[in-house]
């Protein structure tokens, strides 16, 4: 056979072509085989699986904030309230270049350094994932020139929603607080689902300590989105629960009255009714704005306001701890019957001076000559400091621990509010543990006129002085009134908490040191006469002093406190019931460096007496305007409330009392 013949063997290559067929088809079924498998798998075995990720990403769900709760006073005044806004927020995370993107975001809306240095603070403290406010209240034309360029701003979104407003101001803002920004620890502290879809929390005051209850529970939204994430529609809303409203005990008439009537010292008041414990007025003087916070302060704004030195963020009410002077000489003057070392009758001399048995040191009257010969009323009435040294001795620290002790002095109240601290009782046990020394007599005398170690929040001295409005019973003070729920506008009231009844062998003790107090206001020479001797209710008061600077133990004249510099005059006190017989408010007044107690302190008390019992102010402090007491209001439910030291060398601080 040739070798052309071989290259044209037909059958050979039939065999080769036919082999090679039945490969190709075998791979080709094979490989259909596979596509169907892998269609089949798709479309039909993971078909829920690809098909909720298919929505994923044409759907987003996202958190719905709910509606916080709005705070009322008593009679309808609107102190918190939610503000509608566009909000500008980015989320940090989905931000690849944040100064970037500021500075772009600049050109399209308004932003300052104030916003800016604000927003990178929040940053610092909210977590990356967490969209944080840029800029809050943006107007309609800003919001359109972003919406026109939002393609461009990855992780950056506008928000219509609700911002939290206080239409009162600094007025009570120590009391209803601010909300701000949600930290870390925040959200380690509480559980996440109570958090979702919100950028703010309570930070102090009643927003604070009432966060559960004005927060609500947040709901949520479907939103189906393009390729680019820009939202196309909302497919599906579940509305939140929002927050209950809160009805305060809070007159905000006579917070505003108080807090004028104040002027131009630094102070603190506290008015109670009595008969249950409502909170009518807290005033911590300097305030604050509380829309700085709400909007989100920055760095610098709130340095400043921890630098300032009247410390307009301290709450005077509750932190500030003060000696309180002659106002505890009433409590002393209870003591010292209860424990038979006085009666109604009892005189004591008093020649301007005094010394303890064995030592030469002098214990000296604020007034220099002396009051003379006195009974306990005329010593209350006018504040004789010998009188009550000498109680004070008689009764030994020990019994006037244990007396004191009965009133909750030493103790926090426990108000609703956070950050309250405790005041402080002391007692031989306490000085022993805390400064390894023994107790003096001379220290016992210190106490027994309100100075040395003993200190009371003005809260405090409130709340004692309530409990001897009521003769001995009373109420844990508190500032929320009812609770309220803002779709059916049902009202729950907040139960009372009755104290345990001030154990007194005599229940004619009582009157017997409450018509003293009487006399302090309405018998010529008594120390608040002048403030209270037109005032159509009965009052029963009690002027102090309590001293900032001591007097040398060879100084025969004190110096008048118009003499001293500010800095160093006594804070003026006074506290007081009324009407005297059926109290329906007790008051506490702390003026710091005002000098005296009745020409500083009682006259504002006077003041807040008048509008609350009365409706209108008819006493004028010399030289003082009208207090503008104008609240906006808004009705609100009825609420039924039921009713039910030194060592013994050491010198012995002076007070004046006129």
């Amino acid at each position: 056979m040739s070798r052309h013949d071989k290259l044209k063997d037909l059958h050979r290559e039939k065999e080769t072509f036919a082999a090679r067929t039945v490969v190709a088809a075998c791979v080709a079924l094979l490989l259909a085989a596979t596509l169907s498998f892998r269609l089949f798998d798709l479309q039909v075995l993971q078909q829920t699986y690809y098909s909720t990720r298919a929505d994923e990403n044409r759907m987003r769900l996202s958190a719905v904030a709910p509606v916080r709760g709005l705070i009322y006073d008593r009679n309808g005044a609107v102190l918190a309230q939610n503000t509608p806004a566009f909000v500008l927020e980015l989320v940090p995370e989905e931000v690849k270049q944040l100064d970037d993107t500021l500075q772009r975001l600049a050109k399209l809306v308004r932003l300052d350094d104030i916003d800016v240095a604000r927003f990178k603070e929040r940053v610092r403290k909210t977590p990356r994932y967490r969209a944080v406010p840029l800029r809050t209240n943006l107007s309609l034309e800003e919001v359109a020139k972003f919406e026109i360029n939002r393609y461009d701003f990855d992780g950056v979104d506008v928000t219509a929603g609700l911002t939290r407003s206080y239409p009162l101001g600094d007025t009570a803002a120590h009391v209803v607080g601010y909300v701000g920004g949600i930290t870390e620890d925040e959200l380690r502290k509480a559980p996440e689902p109570a958090f979702r879809g919100l950028s703010q929390i309570g930070k102090v005051g009643v927003e604070k300590s009432h966060e559960d209850l004005l927060r609500g529970e947040p709901g949520a939204k479907v939103i189906e989105a393009n390729a680019y994430g820009r939202p196309l529609r909302e497919l599906d809303y579940q509305q939140g629960k929002p927050g209950r409203n809160l009805i305060l005990t809070l007159d905000a008439k006579v917070q505003m009255v108080a807090e004028q009537a104040l002027g131009d010292y630094n102070g603190a008041v506290v008015a109670i009714n009595p008969q249950n414990g409502e909170i009518i007025a807290l005033v911590s003087k300097p305030g604050f704005n509380p829309h700085l916070f709400g909007e989100g302060i920055d760095g610098k704004t709130y340095k400043t306001l921890l630098d300032d030195p009247n410390r307009p963020l301290y709450n005077r009410a509750l932190q500030g701890t003060y000696p309180p002077g002659s106002t505890i000489k009433p409590f002393m003057a209870l003591a010292g019957l209860e424990y038979e070392v006085i009666d109604a009758n009892h005189r004591e001399v008093c020649n301007g001076q005094m010394s303890l048995p064995g030592s030469s040191r002098k214990y000296r009257c604020w007034k220099r000559h002396g009051h003379g010969s006195l009974d306990m009323a005329a010593g209350v009435a006018r504040s004789c400091d010998i009188y009550f040294y000498n109680v004070a001795i008689n009764l030994g620290i020990d019994r006037i621990q244990g007396f004191l002790d009965q009133f909750g002095l030493g103790r926090a109240t426990d108000v609703d509010l956070p950050l309250e601290k405790a005041g402080l009782l002391p007692s031989r046990e306490w000085k022993q543990r805390m400064r390894k020394e023994s107790w003096y007599p001379g220290e016992t005398l210190n106490v027994g006129i309100g100075q040395g170690y003993l200190t009371v929040t003005p809260l405090q001295l409130t709340q004692i002085t309530a409990r001897m409005a009521m003769r001995g019973d009373g109420f844990k003070p508190h500032l929320v009134r009812a609770t309220q729920d803002p779709i059916s506008l049902a009202t729950d009231a907040i139960a009372l908490e009755p104290l345990p009844a001030i154990q007194n062998r005599h229940k004619a003790d009582w009157e017997t040191v409450v018509h003293a107090m009487q006399q302090v206001t309405q018998v010529q020479g008594g120390t608040a006469f002048a403030t209270f001797k037109d005032a159509p209710y009965t009052v029963a008061g009690k002027t102090g002093s309590a001293q900032v600077a001591g007097l040398k133990q060879d100084e025969k004249v004190a110096p008048t406190q118009e003499s001293l510099p500010m800095h160093l005059r006594d804070h003026a006190l006074f506290i007081a019931f009324a009407p005297a017989d059926n109290p329906q408010i007790a008051i506490g007044v702390i003026a710091e460096h005002g000098g005296h107690g009745a020409s500083v302190a009682a006259p504002v008390a006077r003041q807040i007496m008048d509008q609350y019992l009365l409706g209108e102010i008819r006493y004028r402090a010399p030289g003082t305007p009208a207090p503008a007491v104008a609240v906006p209001a808004a009705p609100v439910p009825a609420v039924a409330i039921p009713q039910q030291a030194a060592p013994p060398d050491a010198e012995l601080p002076d007070t004046e009392d006129n």
